[in-house]
């Protein structure tokens, strides 16, 4: 199993869907070389250089944590099943009620609409939040899949920015 970064207080955590096959095999988050996870973060100006996903764990010297809706690897997220996500929703409350990061950053649209049940959502800070104290972001997966350029993923990801 994959292993979360998590600490108290966060600035933010990111939630993606589930480990890739790829992230699962070499133990780290964002591990596909199609991933543009770390070249986001670092054109947004959320860390100062790229980190590498063997680097996965020095985002808590940021103040960003990493986590899944759902543990379970599979090759994509369409091989998720509800069951999937119903054991994934309560693990993550669990872990956001226990954390309590300022910042949720569902990476991947999807991700928030699974953990929430909403079903429309926009890209950024959205207008009610799950977990009171706890500010939800939606921005878009950084998965090489995604049909939008680094620079517009970048764009949405800069509003991303937090103050502690």
């Amino acid at each position: 199993m994959l292993p979360d970064h998590l600490a108290y207080h966060l600035k933010i955590l990111f939630i993606g869907f589930n480990p890739g096959l790829q992230s699962e095999a070499e133990g780290h988050h964002y591990a596909n070389p199609t991933n543009r996870f770390y070249a986001i973060l670092k054109e947004a100006g959320l860390t100062d250089r790229q980190l590498s996903p063997d680097e996965d764990h020095k985002l808590l010297e940021y103040g960003y944590g990493l986590t899944n809706i759902v543990d379970r690897p599979t090759r994509g997220a369409a091989d998720l099943t509800s069951e999937d996500y119903a054991i994934g929703r309560k693990r993550l409350l669990e872990k956001i009620r226990m954390y309590q990061p300022l910042v949720n950053c569902y990476v991947g649209k999807g991700v928030y609409q699974k953990f929430s049940g909403v079903k429309k959502a926009d890209w950024g800070y959205q207008p009610i939040d799950q977990v009171e104290g706890v500010r939800d972001f939606v921005a878009p997966s950084t998965s090489g899949l995604v049909r939008m350029t680094l620079e517009e993923l970048t764009e949405i990801y800069r509003h991303l920015h937090v103050t502690k």
